[in-house]
This record gives C-alpha cells, sequence and structure tokens, in this order.
C-alpha cells in the first residue's frame, strides 16, 4: 500500500500547481517515501489539469463545488495510508514534508502545522488574518474544545486516511478544515503540531478566501459542534437568575441600594426563566440527535442525564407545573371575584398571573421535550423491503 498521499485542491490554480507539484515530487523522490501527488479539480478552465498530469499526477474531478468537498473527495480517492493537504498556490514548502511524516509514522492521526511557530513571511498573511481572525477562532477552539492547537486553520497538515474518514465529515466550503480539527478533539484522536512556514502565494489574482463570510461559517460550526456552549452554560446562566429573581419577587418588592425592583422586573425575570429553561432543553435534543448520528460523542455524565429525560418522568414534572399554573390562575380569580369583579390593584393580580404563565409555560415545555426526546431515541427498524 502506498504510504503518503499529497493531496492539493485546485481551481485555476495553472500560476503556481506546478511549482507545488515539483516540490512535491523532489520531496518524495528525495525522502524515498513510497507517496503519490493527488489534484482534486474542483472545476479548473486554465488547464490546470492538463499541467498536473503533465508532471505525473493523479487527477480527479470534483463537481461539487467547495474547498470541502474538493478535500473530501480527494481523501475519498487517495491511495496513500497517510495523508497531507495543502493548498495548490505555492504559500506552502511541499519539500519540507518531514516533520509531518515523523509524527505520523510515530501514530499520531492529526499533524497540523502552526505558521505562527514556523514563521509567517511578509504580507503572506493579511493583518485581519493574523491578528484577529485566527488568534480569535483558535482560541475559541481551544475554550470550547480543548484541542492542543494553536493555528486552527493552518491548510498544511497531515493526517491518517482511516482515521480521518472515520469522522465522516461532510461540510463542503472552507470550514471543512475546522471540522477536521473539531472532530477530531471530540473523538479523542492523537492530534500533534509542527512548525511550518508561510510565504505569500505566487497568484496574481485574489484568493478563493473571503474573510467574513468564510470566518463566520468557521464561528457558525464551532458553536453548533458546542452545544454546551450555544445552549447549555447560557441557558443554565438565564435560568438561575431568572428563577432566584422570580422567587424573591413573588414575595413582594425588593429594595436594593435605594432602588425598588417590583412586578415588572418579576416579568421580566419570568422571561429570562423560560428563555434558560428553553435554551437547555434545546440542549439536551440537539445532544441526543448529536450522538445519535455520531456527529458528537457521547458521555457517561450525557449518558445518566438521557436515562432520567422520560415521557414518564416528563410528564411528572409538567404536569405537577401544570398543576401550580391551575392554582395560581384560581388564587388570581378568587382575588378579583374578592372585589366584586371589579377594579384590582395590579400589583396584587400581576404576581399570580406571572406565576402561573410561567409554570404553564415550564410545564408545557418539559412534556414536549420529554416526548420529542422520546422519539429521537426511538430504534429505527430496517426497511423489510
Amino acid at each position: 500500500m502506498t504510504e503518503l498521499t499529497i493531496l492539493m485542491p485546485c481551481l485555476n490554480e495553472a500560476e503556481t500547481l506546478e511549482t507545488c507539484i515539483v516540490k512535491a515530487n523532489d520531496y518524495l523522490k528525495r525522502s524515498g517515501v513510497d507517496g503519490e501527488v493527488l489534484i482534486a479539480d474542483n472545476g479548473s478552465t486554465d488547464g490546470s489539469q492538463d499541467i498536473a498530469k503533465g508532471l505525473g499526477a493523479r487527477v480527479i474531478d470534483v463537481p461539487v463545488k467547495g474547498y470541502g468537498a474538493a478535500l473530501g473527495a480527494g481523501i475519498s480517492a487517495a491511495k496513500g495510508r497517510f495523508v497531507i493537504m495543502g493548498d495548490s498556490d505555492d504559500s506552502y514548502d511541499f519539500s519540507n514534508l518531514d516533520p509531518f511524516v515523523k509524527e505520523l509514522r510515530d501514530g499520531a492521526d492529526l499533524v497540523m502545522g502552526n505558521r505562527f511557530k514556523g514563521g509567517i513571511e511578509k504580507d503572506a498573511m493579511p493583518p485581519l488574518h493574523r491578528y484577529l481572525g485566527n488568534p480569535v477562532l483558535s482560541a475559541v477552539g481551544r475554550i470550547f474544545y480543548h484541542t492542543p492547537v494553536g493555528d486552527f486553520h493552518c491548510g498544511l497538515r497531515g493526517f491518517s486516511r482511516q482515521a480521518i474518514q472515520g469522522l465522516h465529515l461532510n461540510t463542503p466550503g472552507m470550514e471543512f478544515a475546522s471540522e477536521m480539527v473539531i472532530r477530531a478533539t471530540l473523538f479523542d484522536l492523537d492530534i500533534r503540531e509542527v512548525p511550518t512556514t508561510l510565504k505569500p502565494d505566487g497568484r496574481s489574482r485574489p484568493p478563493h478566501l473571503r474573510s467574513w463570510r468564510d470566518g463566520w461559517l468557521h464561528l457558525k460550526l464551532l458553536l453548533t459542534f458546542a452545544p454546551y456552549w450555544l445552549f447549555y452554560y447560557p441557558g443554565l446562566v438565564m435560568f438561575w437568575v431568572g428563577l432566584v429573581g422570580f422567587l424573591a419577587l413573588m414575595l413582594g418588592p425588593v429594595v436594593v441600594g435605594g432602588i425598588t425592583f417590583d412586578v415588572a422586573t418579576m416579568i421580566l425575570a419570568g422571561a429570562l426563566l423560560l428563555t434558560g429553561f428553553q435554551m437547555v432543553c434545546f440542549y439536551i435534543l440537539s445532544r441526543i440527535f448529536a450522538v445519535r448520528f455520531n456527529l458528537l460523542p457521547t458521555s457517561r455524565r450525557f449518558e445518566r442525564l438521557r436515562a432520567k429525560i422520560t415521557v414518564d418522568n416528563a410528564c411528572i414534572l409538567g404536569g405537577i407545573l401544570l398543576l401550580t399554573a391551575m392554582i395560581a390562575t384560581l388564587s388570581g380569580v378568587f382575588s378579583w371575584g374578592a372585589t366584586g369583579f371589579g377594579d384590582l390593584d395590579a400589583r396584587a393580580i400581576v404576581r399570580p398571573t406571572t406565576l402561573a404563565v410561567v409554570c404553564a409555560s415550564l410545564g408545557v415545555q418539559s412534556i414536549t421535550t420529554g416526548f420529542l426526546a422520546s422519539m429521537l431515541q426511538q430504534e429505527i427498524r430496517p426497511d423489510p423491503k
């Protein structure tokens, strides 16, 4: 079996493709590594395919547009046990791949290049990317996922083809690079990092990357695979802040530092409580879905939580909350009746009414979450046909 595939996605890279392939071929010849150069062409119209074939590279056509689509097809078509991927714009040095191969042979599943450690030449990376986009997104990745990577978006990286194919990566665009690192971290792959250099690319045209659009795609992906940070932690904070404020104000006005908080604040606390509870429910449902379809790994703590999310338990909790809402409603009606159904002090009626609304909403949300969670966990029977 071939040991190494050097994979380059390509879309109209005639200006620089030859240089990249020559460097890759020279590396294979010098190092003695049994390998191939594979070009995943994404619909070039400038003769890139002929250049690649003329230099002995293997070319596959990828009709689905996008950086991720090209790389995904290339990984599937690769003959090598290991794959080293890099852009075909001559910004990365394909003649110096020894650090990547060394780590892969040592058992690493994913070896990331780090341009900040290896060196970024003048004008090789726009200031927006160098000082804001890359550091911020890489920091978010480390905080959310505890990923041991300092350069989340380095385009030069090596990996075990079998390990990465087991992640079932499916994003078609530039965010494919982030998805690879995120899912490799979530599924406990062996991730390592080596210094690499970045120099200005050799193209006369603008790059395919669009800073704000692709930055947003990367950030969305970071949040999508982190339901704790997207739903659970914010929801938990809102729930407890809202609950404490709501219960305190149910007993009457609260004075803090000469400022009186009353029913208006209680209504806002109720809204915060409801929103927080809903976000926690979203977390539970999204995590069940993601674990079921192998988008996220499970954990013992989550399995214990999931075991408690049954229709029976949800209906019991929901029933208690709905009963509380009914009692609060009747209390408000009786208070109104005591006045002969005439005018009421708003502060007197708002408290039981708000309690009824909040408890009813929480009750319905509990029951529907329980049923939906149960539906998501139902066994899928194969089609008898």
